[in-house]
């Protein structure tokens, strides 16, 4: 009981600081944005939604206590084409692994890439001076623990790391999360998360150094950069599962339900996801998703902000304009329990901005 009052704490105290989201007056105030960028192609056919079931290396970027739904092991490659025509690419490779009868270790690499950017100088404004590209990398190493049929709960540490040739920035955050399940076939899922909390940043390098000219002499001027914080967030999801059409009776079946209460083939999850930003507009996530076994899993979701669906001009701060869908294609290896191969696809629109491909291919053995 110990264990579980420790974790309800964790639960009051994550709670308690969704009183400082969504305030209007710090928006744009935060650095590293890219760590709200989802760069995972399953989750993002719900607009991360599905943030109170999502199992395996995706939990990074919602909620770490499903890391623990990693049966054995588990590699996820994806790649995200943001903003279709802006050359922006994210990157990322996610590895977890089993440990013990009810712990997981994990570890994220998340890269992004804006392509060759011309060298531009005060001098030479026009460039002609070759290129450079800007390295924006978040490593993140994770632990999640099942510590009971209903309770999982996990933190990570995240190194996160932003530079161009002559200037850079390095810091470290914070994740935690738990999700308590409940109800037969554990149909019933709730979860919450703090991510990306921790102290400020500050860019140093040689870029920021000015030389001066001074009764003909040459000074080397360093500028002092102003810290800047991470965008700290918190998320509360619920989701729960509708098993659809005639039940199908399995080996593993062994208690005795009727047919109606017994998972068929076809199973139908509806989920949502309230994400409280420090530094942006809070945000309400629904999302849905109906899969046939193991095999195809199609989705849908909506993100929903204050002005979310309104022109830029009057009020949106977002170019992504809320709806997303997705779908998953798997190849289920019969010789062990959810263990194959899954290729998933998601689309997230936007506007006036080219909308959002992911492409993600996961195993698990």
């Amino acid at each position: 009981m110990k264990m579980y009052n420790k974790i309800l704490t964790l639960g009051i105290l994550l709670s308690a600081t969704i009183a400082y989201g969504g305030n209007k007056e710090r928006i744009g105030q935060a650095g590293s944005s890219q760590l709200l960028i989802n760069p995972w192609a399953s989750s993002g056919g719900v607009g991360g939604a599905n943030s109170a079931y999502l199992n395996g290396v995706e939990s990074f970027n919602w909620n770490i206590s499903g890391l623990s739904g990693i049966n054995s092991t588990e590699l996820y490659y994806s790649n995200v084409v943001l903003f279709s025509g802006s050359d922006i690419t994210v990157n990322s490779l996610g590895f977890g692994q089993r440990v013990g009868e009810s712990a997981v270790m994990g570890i994220s690499v998340n890269s992004m890439s804006f392509g060759d950017i011309p060298i531009t100088t005060t001098a030479n404004p026009d460039g002609g001076q070759g290129t450079f590209s800007p390295q924006f990398l978040n490593l993140a190493i994770g632990y999640s623990r099942t510590f009971s049929n209903s309770i999982q709960g996990g933190g990570a540490i995240r190194i996160v790391s932003e530079s161009i040739n002559n200037v850079g920035a390095q810091g470290v955050a914070l994740d935690a999360g738990i999700r308590y399940v409940t109800g037969q076939y554990d149909r019933a899922k709730f979860g919450i998360s703090l991510r990306n909390v921790g102290p400020k940043l500050k860019y140093s390098g040689d870029g920021l150094a000015t030389t001066v000219l001074l009764q003909d002499a040459e000074f080397t001027v360093n500028q002092r950069a102003e810290g800047f914080e991470m965008p700290a967030l918190l998320n509360i999801g619920a989701s729960y599962d509708l098993y659809l059409f005639a039940a199908t009776t399995t080996e593993e079946s062994t208690e005795e339900v009727s047919e109606d209460d017994r998972p068929s083939d076809y199973r139908l999850t509806l989920s949502g996801t309230y994400t409280s930003n420090s530094f942006s507009p809070d945000q309400i996530r629904f999302g849905a998703e109906f899969a046939f076994l193991k095999y195809l899993a199609v989705r849908g979701g909506l993100v929903y902000e204050e002005n979310g669906f309104s022109p830029l001009s009057e009020g949106r701060v977002n170019s992504n304009t809320g709806p997303t869908m997705g779908m998953s294609l798997m190849l289920p290896f019969k010789k062990k329990k959810d263990t194959g191969l899954n290729f998933d696809y998601a689309y997230r629109f936007a506007n006036p901005l080219g909308g959002t491909h992911s492409i993600g291919l996961r195993l698990s053995i």
